[in-house]
């Protein structure tokens, strides 16, 4: 009892920066990628096609996941990919003024992404290990906070280091290596804090047979699919972001295309303070009180209030396409409603996979839940841009409106632990 009250007063120790940490490399991977290969003169062409595919080791991570949990301790694998994550990043500091950097950085970013994806795997799992379930709870606003922080940092702070130094020192190629040096330095500094500072829960160890790994591996599997109510499990896992998975692609070029295309037309830096900034921490806080109202009430007494809170306040791009207002206040508004939602509403989605995970080896069964979430938020997104141009942005926000409706569906058929998340008396 002892040992589990300091752990959970340790916490703020070590949540924050843990999942802050496994914020950066996303962004770095799914956003800077992308406006630094612009800023270097790359067709848009070249930058879908490429960086589109560094997603990929986010939704095929589960099967990689039973390793991570058969050998070594997940605080391991969360020191050294941080470690390995820090070096890659130095890496692209380094070779930006070559003149092959495209092919040795995009290399790079694919080793990074696979890095974050196993330190989130482990991460993921360590905060399961280290905390008991009604602590996971009440962390589980904390942890996302803190990866919103990290999101706010990567699309504001980063981008705007990055045209400073621009204009500094007139170089584009110095600006973004200095920018990725800053980077490499901020995890050494992780890596080393988290050497020191991370707890060492007893349950933390491999789990493998070493006579039978494969056998180890597939059973990981088999007993995943062996869950009972699997179907709408996994039903639940792929469609509860179907509307948003498409929204989250087109909100951005909605913001940006002018006028004339159906869009608001604002400047990239009306882009950042609305959407980059006051939307994310919208959606932070919405966050932290969902996880606080899980806490306090349990998942089952609140999953039709957040499945609610995730769709219902999509229709607010329905408002804007068809008033399309000029006053930055009505617009960012307007995105702070629906991301505060969208974020209160998501951490019923994050206790789910906690409850479904939960048991035998839960960080693998973990990290094929989180498989599941990226396969569902992929694949809308595939298509959505291909809807938006035929449907135009007005008759698009309409669609998403409707595409809540399979989230709702899905809610209705999984069953949910009495109680779970809810914190004891």
């Amino acid at each position: 009892m002892e040992q589990a009250t300091k752990t959970a007063k340790s916490g703020w120790r070590w949540i924050p920066s843990l999942y802050f940490g496994q914020g950066i490399p996303y962004v770095v991977v799914m956003m800077l990628a992308v406006v630094m290969y612009k800023k270097m003169g790359l067709s848009n062409t070249d930058i879908a096609l490429y960086t589109s595919w560094l997603y990929l080791p986010w939704v095929i991570k589960p099967l990689w996941s039973p390793f991570v949990e058969m050998f070594r301790t997940k605080r391991f694998w969360i020191i050294s990919m941080q470690l390995l994550i820090g070096a890659a990043l130095a890496l692209v500091a380094l070779t930006l003024p070559t003149s092959n950097f495209f092919q040795i950085t995009l290399a790079l970013f694919w080793l990074m992404a696979f890095s974050s994806a196993t330190h989130d795997i482990a991460a993921d799992g360590f905060y399961m290990l280290a905390l008991k379930e009604h602590q996971q709870a009440a962390f589980v606003g904390v942890r996302s906070t803190f990866y919103r922080l990290a999101m706010i940092a990567g699309q504001g702070g980063l981008v705007y280091i990055a045209g400073h130094f621009e204009k500094t020192t007139g170089d584009v190629t110095q600006a973004w290596s200095i920018v990725f040096f800053i980077l490499a330095a901020m995890f050494l500094s992780l890596f080393i804090y988290h050497k020191f500072v991370l707890p060492v829960p007893a349950s933390d160890h491999a789990t493998t047979d070493n006579t039978r790994p494969m056998q180890q591996f597939y059973s990981v599997f088999i007993k995943f699919l062996q869950k009972k109510e699997i179907l709408s499990i996994l039903a639940f896992l792929l469609l509860f972001r179907f509307a948003e998975a498409q929204l989250v692609k087109l909100a951005a070029p909605f913001l940006l295309d002018g006028r004339d295309s159906g869009g608001l037309g604002l400047t990239t830096q009306a882009l950042g303070m609305a959407y980059g900034t006051v939307g994310v921490i919208a959606l932070t806080l919405g966050g932290l009180l969902g996880g606080y109202t899980i806490f306090r009430y349990g998942l089952k007494q609140m999953l039709w209030f957040m499945v609610a809170a995730v769709n219902i306040p999509n229709i607010v791009y329905v408002y804007l396409a068809l008033t399309m207002p000029t006053d930055l206040t009505i617009i960012s508004s307007a995105i702070a409603i629906e991301q505060f939602g969208y974020g209160f509403g998501f951490t019923a989605y994050m206790m789910f996979m906690i409850m479904v995970a939960d048991g035998e080896h839960k960080t693998a069964h973990y990290a094929l839940c989180t498989g599941f979430m990226a396969l569902g938020m992929m694949l809308p997104g595939m298509a959505s841009g291909w809807i938006q141009e035929q449907l135009g942005y007005t008759n698009f926000f309409i669609w998403i409106c409707i595409a809540t409706l399979p989230s709702f569906i899905a809610a209705s058929f999984i069953k949910i632990k009495p109680g779970f998340g809810k914190r004891q008396e």
